[in-house]
């Protein structure tokens, strides 16, 4: 019954998030659930590894396919180059039992959120509401802080 109310709040405050804090939820749920994959790989558990890890690009994929690429601009690009690649090496790296891939993706994912959590801080310190034409988002326009960011693989 507890499972059952928790999982009506999550799906409450899914619907009703605004743009930028879904953006931020996926982010979360990405980096949990690569982060129970790696664990799980570690533990020798191989079921819950290929349903975190699953999960995990699966989320991985709908912010890539939740990107506009006519209005997003460079970060758009950005942003969909490296979804693809951290796809690419989990993949790569699930094959390969390379721990340390998910690490680096892990990293990555927390940068991004890290900026993502600024920019919502201080749209929200502001007391401004968030405008439709967010990076990242469909219909974007803006371009956050994460220009010039840059991971090394």
């Amino acid at each position: 019954m507890y499972e059952n109310a928790t999982r009506s709040y999550e799906q409450a405050s899914f619907f009703t998030a605004n743009p930028l804090k879904l953006v931020i939820m996926c982010y979360e749920g990405a980096i949990a659930s690569l982060k129970q994959a790696r664990d799980s790989y570690a533990a020798r558990d191989y079921e819950t590894k290929g349903r975190s890890l699953k999960k995990g690009l699966d989320i991985i994929h709908e912010l890539n396919a939740s990107l506009d690429m006519n209005r997003g601009g460079e970060i758009a690009a950005n942003l969909r180059t490296l979804y693809g690649y951290m796809s690419q090496a989990l993949t790569e790296a699930d094959l390969k039992k390379d721990l340390n891939v998910f690490t680096a993706v892990i990293h990555m994912l927390e940068e991004l959120e890290g900026e993502w959590k600024e920019l919502y801080a201080s749209r929200s310190r502001n007391v401004m509401p968030i405008p439709a034409d967010m990076p990242g988002i469909p219909g974007t326009v803006q371009q956050p802080v994460l220009a010039g960011k840059a991971w090394s693989a």
